[in-house]
């Protein structure tokens, strides 16, 4: 008889959240903001789910839900297969020490009149998780060494560090604490690009450290590229395209991830891609969202049908799921680019838009030189 299958390290499951807004300052007409509306998601243990697209379209909600930092209008959120809305305060306490978080602005997220030391002790003190004072200032020494700050920088104020040294305390405060999984909501996008590249490396030496599992929040797919080991790409609350990382980035089934991929600088005029179709207009508004398919009102391929019926998120290719009507038309369905041996074009400008070079044996993702 076979082994029972271990349930995935975090499941959504048809996962939504309505907020009310009224227009105006007094009685006015109420309206209902779908951020989130029916995602299913699964993060696996010791892996990377990228989540990317444009502002507004529900990225940093979801992340808050898979945190249980807000409640569901619909849906659950299931860690190590427990319903985290069926938790008591004990159990629920002891999920928020595997579940933490890393901020997109890593100043207004660290207190400013709170030295490093005492920001990394407190999570640390209040999970109980050193016995004296010695080994509470060896913890937060060691937590410093693992971000690649220096420890005697221990007694200094958030305003004394860089942008990057910042965000680098974020996450030793995130991982003073031992996670299972960390949500990074817009980890890199406030740091410049150079910053951005050490600050994705650490996340992944760190991951390979300790088994941790990330849910990385971006618009910037150049960075996702790097770190994701599978990418939902969301539009107005909805997921509309879900596949590993390489199928996504070299064979984009969905209308909306072709056009971001597009819409990568390149390098180089000479490497740009030849047949882009850059995205025409603004996203709608989620207070008023087009019926039917979301994207059908910026969708060169649209037509009636995604008009009016909500096309289902169906397989594509191995491991890669799809939300078009018509993306077995669109003439780069997955099967057929991956079957060619030439790179996509898309895929260069992607590469060549965030400047690596291998460092792990066996690794066949790009990776960065290591973080200063």
């Amino acid at each position: 008889m076979n082994a029972p299958t271990a349930p995935p390290l975090l499941e959504a499951r048809d996962l939504a959240r309505y907020f009310p807004v009224r227009h105006g300052t007094g009685w006015g007409r109420a309206a209902t903001v779908r951020a989130v509306d029916g995602v299913d998601l699964v993060v696996e243990a010791g892996r990377t789910l990228g989540v990317v697209g444009e502002s507004g379209c529900g990225k940093s909600t979801l992340g808050r839900l898979l945190l249980g930092l807000v409640e569901p209008t619909r849906g659950e959120v299931r860690f190590e297969g427990r319903a985290l809305a069926g938790l008591r305060t004990g159990e629920m306490r002891a999920t928020r020490r595997a579940l933490q978080i890393v901020f997109q602005d890593p100043y207004s997220s660290l207190d400013p009149q709170m030295t490093v030391e005492a920001t990394l002790a407190e999570p640390i003190t209040l999970h109980r998780l050193a016995r004296t004072r010695a080994e509470l200032l060896a913890r937060v020494g060691s937590l410093l060494e693992q971000v690649g700050l220096d420890p005697a920088h221990r007694d200094r104020y958030p305003h004394e560090f860089s942008g990057g040294q910042r965000q680098r305390v974020c996450i030793a405060r995130a991982l003073a604490v031992q996670p299972r999984l960390i949500v990074c909501d817009e980890a890199v996008s406030a740091l410049d690009v150079s910053v951005q590249a050490q600050i994705v490396n650490l996340l992944r030496d760190l991951q390979l450290a300790h088994g941790l599992s990330y849910v990385f929040i971006a618009h910037d797919l150049a960075v996702v590229r790097q770190i994701a080991h599978r990418v939902a790409v969301m539009y107005l609350g909805r997921i509309v395209e879900l596949a590993d990382a390489d199928t996504l980035f070299a064979a984009p089934a969905h209308p909306y991830t072709q056009a971001l991929i597009d819409a990568v600088p390149a390098a180089s005029p000479r490497r740009r891609a030849t047949d882009t179709q850059p995205l025409a207009g603004d996203a709608p508004s989620p207070l008023d969202p087009p019926p039917g398919c979301h994207f059908h009102t910026r969708c060169p391929h649209a037509r009636d049908l995604c008009r009016h019926r909500v096309p289902a998120l169906e397989p594509a290719a191995p491991g890669q799921r799809v939300a078009c009507h018509f993306w077995r038309e669109l003439g780069r369905p997955g099967s057929t680019a991956r079957a060619s041996s030439a790179p996509d074009a898309r895929l260069v400008a992607l590469q060549s838009a965030f400047t690596t070079r291998s460092s792990r044996p066996g690794d066949t993702r790009p990776a960065h030189p290591p973080p200063s």
